[in-house]
């Protein structure tokens, strides 16, 4: 049995996130070395004002990812397995050792510029609850159109999918789909379309940035959400992370892949616990945590004693 960390993507960000990560020495060293990456404070970025900006959230998102993940590790809290929704992705290679956190943090700051600069405002997400894919499809297809892109975008559990797109066709969409039964149409706090075609052109000038920097084969299981597999080359990783703003994300069936290949216990790095509560589900007789709240050694406590439980 195997301990999976999840990186949540954005719509997780919260002000303050970064000033409320543990007293450690881990987390001063994450935030300094992306401090001194950016040349700015990184700390700045996590008040209510600097989070309306996609580059502030994707950066916290980032960084509180890698120094939660770097604080367990430092008291022997490791997981054999990683898996990121969405811009989770990334500290999520970045704590499998794909990537190095310098070159995360210049690469995420150059995404979050290239998604923000492409739709400064009018598109978001919207999250659909209640319908499954095959009931929300053809309210989609019903509405897409040149002057109304929108797109099925996260796959978050059967009856719980994201919707993308210009800010009238959402709109449209969620009428439609309450009409049509869904118990909940909630704009999210994302800013821009994400996991859409509408981010083909970004995505390829990412690309292109990644294939400047040094790519490893990943120390433990890296899954990806947009493949729901995982993945073992690290050019291969490099390829799904430049591409994943423009792929639809597959977060059940990657969860249940993990569960397959042996997770038993899944933490979500901070900040929030929706990964958790979506997770829960396909760990039937495992365990699903967040960090949101939670005590440090309480949590390595649950890390090391199913790390044991599997030596056993």
């Amino acid at each position: 049995m195997s301990v999976l960390f999840t990186f949540p993507g954005q719509g997780a960000q919260k002000p303050g996130m970064l000033h409320t990560l543990p007293e450690h020495p881990e987390c001063a060293r994450t935030l300094d070395e992306a401090s001194n990456v950016l040349g700015r404070d990184v700390r700045t970025l996590d008040t209510e004002s600097a989070l309306r900006s996609t580059v502030a959230v994707q950066l916290c998102l980032l960084v509180a990812g890698v120094a939660m993940a770097r604080v367990l590790a430092a008291h022997g809290a490791q997981p054999q397995m990683v898996a990121g929704l969405s811009i989770g992705a990334w500290p999520a290679a970045v704590t499998a050792g794909v990537l190095d956190f310098a070159d995360a943090v210049r690469l995420v700051e150059l995404r979050a510029r290239l998604m923000e600069d492409a739709y400064p405002s009018g598109y978001g997400m919207t999250a659909i609850g209640g319908l499954t894919r095959q009931q929300l499809e053809p309210l989609v297809a019903a509405v897409h159109g040149s002057a109304t892109p929108i797109y099925l975008a996260n796959l978050n559990a059967p009856r719980q999918i994201v919707i993308a797109g210009a800010d009238a066709a959402m709109s449209e969409v969620a009428e439609l789909a309450l009409e049509h039964g869904a118990g909940r149409a909630e704009r999210l706090a994302v800013a821009v379309p994400s996991h859409c075609e509408l981010f083909d052109e970004q995505a390829r000038t990412l690309a292109c940035a990644m294939d400047q920097v040094a790519l490893q084969r990943p120390r433990i299981v890296y899954i990806s959400s947009s493949a729901a597999r995982a993945l073992f080359d690290g050019r291969r990783i490099g390829a799904d992370l430049a591409a994943n703003m423009a792929q639809p994300v597959l977060w059940a069936d990657t969860v249940r892949h993990a569960w397959e290949r042996g997770a038993r216990l899944a933490l979500e790095m901070p900040s929030g616990s929706v990964l958790t509560r979506l997770t829960a589900p396909e760990f039937p007789d495992g365990l699903a945590l967040s960090c949101e709240g939670a005590r440090l050694d309480s949590l390595v406590g649950a890390v090391t004693k199913e790390a044991d439980n599997s030596a056993g």
